[in-house]
């Protein structure tokens, strides 16, 4: 495929050829969990308007396939395309192809001296430098000096290192060592010939990969586009700067969500701080240009929960509404309108990050393009206190192959996630030492995602 067969390539096509690549959806079953439903299963597709009050706490694994189910029926996007500069933790809408020999000539790969036929060799004056036109040819018995990176001249054999040779006072060169010719030269196509697929389609762009773009001739690529998210805070007890006092206390989610979300593959539009006023949440709703508005509090059915109501009064329809998980269990997922999801996290901050890697992480990684991560397992270097009917996520640290559960993994706190390089998934009854669980990689302990975080 060439650069100009992009535009002909939408989203929901790269998505499927990404997919087709290999990579677990998520709510897939690891080798050592349950198997999970299918998104094309009746019990995945399940969902219903938020006027129905009807509501059935989704299995975990089911939960996360039917966010990246949701992903994939969003209606068809044309890729973008965007200069090298601005292509940083994209992805690909189209193969890399070569648009020219890698190298583009014959090449030294070494300083030293450019020789033709066996030595010794008369040096010619001035020398070979890298920028410069093609020089002269060599005759037999010939010698240039060369620079790493320069054109090789015509009928050369070989390069000798610096290292390699000296000269006489007659300026004759010597070799220390056997020359074996094409020693030291790249020749030309060596890496790639003109046309050929340097990187498949659905490839993260990393600054590797923008080398090898600008390398190979590019000037722009063919991307698709960060999903946009924009972030609503709810809540009146929220600070957002000093102590907490007074009933108050500070905003959490505000400072730690744009960069996560941002890790996950979204541009992140704004961050709005919304009153507990349904009217409020109804306008900022309505009027949202957002692909994913993300709701912190109110998911619940307390006196100022108003993320259900207002759901309702959009006529919006519940993907998900309630998970077996903890924490996190009163987490939502919707489609507000046609192209735009809503997910609904708790308000209390490591049951938001539940929500955020339950829904919004699946939905924004296919939304972004991006295979899915292979999964792994570790086994637990201590036990883990269960849930007798519903998964827990738990923070861990990865140390010496072994998942070690950090303290302080309540609702409310951030101090084990702080200090974690994963999650944990512990099945409902717990964990015990030795057994082998699956983990969800943190952005910030996974190399591959951090280029997102710009």
């Amino acid at each position: 495929m060439t650069p100009q067969d992009a535009s002909e390539l939408d989203v929901e096509e790269t998505l499927a050829m990404v997919n087709d690549r290999g990579g677990r959806p998520p709510g897939a079953p690891s080798p050592r969990s349950s198997p999970a439903s299918s998104p094309s299963t009746p019990a995945a597709q399940a969902s219903h308007s938020a006027k129905d009050t009807r509501h059935r706490d989704t299995p975990w694994p089911e939960a996360r396939a039917t966010a990246e189910h949701a992903a994939r029926s969003v209606r068809r996007r044309t890729p973008v395309s965007v200069t090298l500069d601005d292509a940083l933790g994209l992805v690909l809408a189209a193969p890399l192809t070569a648009l020219t020999d890698l190298p583009s000539f014959d090449t030294s790969a070494m300083d030293g001296w450019a020789v033709a036929g066996p030595g010794p060799w008369d040096v010619r004056e001035n020398g070979v430098l890298a920028g410069h036109a093609q020089p002269e040819p060599l005759a037999d018995g010939e010698a240039i000096r060369i620079a790493t990176g320069a054109r090789v001249p015509p009928d050369a054999t070989a390069v000798l290192r610096s290292e390699h040779g000296h000269t006489d006072e007659h300026a004759r060169l010597h070799p220390t060592r056997e020359v074996v010719p094409g020693q030291d030269i790249r020749p030309r196509g060596q890496e790639c010939r003109s046309g050929d697929q340097l990187l498949p389609l659905g490839t993260l762009i990393t600054p590797a990969v923008l080398g090898l773009a600008a390398a190979a001739g590019y000037d722009t690529v063919s991307v698709i586009r960060r999903p946009r998210a924009e972030v609503l805070v709810l809540g009146d007890e929220l600070l957002t700067e000093g102590r907490p006092h007074d009933g108050l206390i500070r905003d959490a989610l505000g400072p730690m969500l744009p960069p996560w979300l941002r890790a996950l593959g979204a541009e992140v539009m704004t961050v709005r701080r919304v009153r507990d006023d349904a009217d409020a949440l109804y306008e900022a709703l309505k009027n949202s240009p957002a692909d994913l508005i993300v709701t912190t509090g109110g998911t619940a059915s307390g006196p100022v929960d108003h993320v259900h109501p207002t759901l309702r009064r959009l006529d919006a329809e519940l993907l998900v509404d309630g998970v077996q998980v903890r924490p996190g269990h009163p987490m939502l997922l919707a489609r507000t309108r046609e192209n735009q999801h809503l997910v609904g996290l708790p308000g209390n901050p490591l049951a938001a990050v539940s929500g955020l890697l339950t829904l919004a992480e699946p939905l924004l990684r296919t939304l972004a393009g991006r295979a899915a991560p292979e999964p792994y397992a570790l086994p637990l270097k201590d036990a883990v206190h269960g849930h007798p009917r519903d998964t827990r996520l738990v923070p861990v640290t990865l140390r010496a192959d072994q998942a070690v559960p950090l303290h302080y993994n309540g609702p409310a706190m951030l101090r084990g996630i702080a200090a974690a390089d994963a999650l944990a998934v512990v099945p409902p009854g717990g964990g015990r030492p030795g057994q082998v669980l699956e983990l969800i990689d943190l952005p910030w302990a996974t190399a591959g995602i951090q280029v997102c975080f710009t």
